[in-house]
C-alpha cells in the first residue's frame, strides 16, 4: 500500500479516479483507497498523515523529493492513454510519453499535490490475468 498525503482529499479523489480510470473506494470520509493490480493506493490529508507519524513532522514539501511513484502499462497506447487522462484531469505533463533509452516506452507528470508519477511501458513487462506484472528479465 502506498499513502500519499494530499491536501484536498475530494480533489485528489477525482483526478486520480480520472487517470487510473477505476473507482475509488470512498467509503470512509477520512481516507480514499485505490485498489490496484498488486498493490493499493491511499489518499490522506496531508496535516492528519504527518500527525499521524509525530507532531513534529513538517507539510511543506519542496519541488522535487527524489522520489517518484510508476504505473506500468501493458502497451505504449495505454502510457499515451493515461498520459493524456493525468493531463485532462488537471497533472502538469513534465515529459512527453516517449522512446527511452532501456528500450520502453514512457513519460512524467506532477499530480496536484506535487507527487512525481512515471508511466512506463517496456517489453520485459508481463502481466497475469489480473493485470499484476512481472518482469520477464532483468536487464
Amino acid at each position: 500500500m502506498i499513502s500519499l498525503g494530499v491536501n484536498d482529499l475530494p480533489k485528489a479523489t477525482v483526478f486520480y479516479e480520472n487517470v487510473l480510470n477505476t473507482s475509488p473506494n470512498t467509503s470512509s470520509d477520512a481516507i480514499t483507497f485505490i485498489e490496484l493490480p498488486g498493490a493499493w493506493l491511499t489518499l490522506y490529508p496531508l496535516d492528519k498523515l504527518a500527525e499521524d507519524i509525530s507532531p513534529d513532522v513538517p507539510t511543506t514539501r519542496n519541488a522535487f523529493s527524489g522520489i517518484t511513484l510508476a504505473h506500468n502499462a501493458q502497451s505504449k497506447d495505454e502510457v499515451v492513454a493515461i498520459m493524456e487522462r493525468a493531463k485532462t484531469a488537471g497533472a502538469q505533463i513534465v515529459k512527453e510519453a516517449q522512446d527511452t533509452f532501456w528500450g520502453g516506452f514512457s513519460g512524467y507528470f506532477v499530480d496536484l499535490d506535487g507527487y512525481y508519477w512515471e508511466v512506463a511501458w517496456g517489453p520485459m513487462f508481463e502481466f497475469d490475468d489480473n493485470g499484476n506484472m512481472k518482469l520477464s528479465i532483468i536487464w
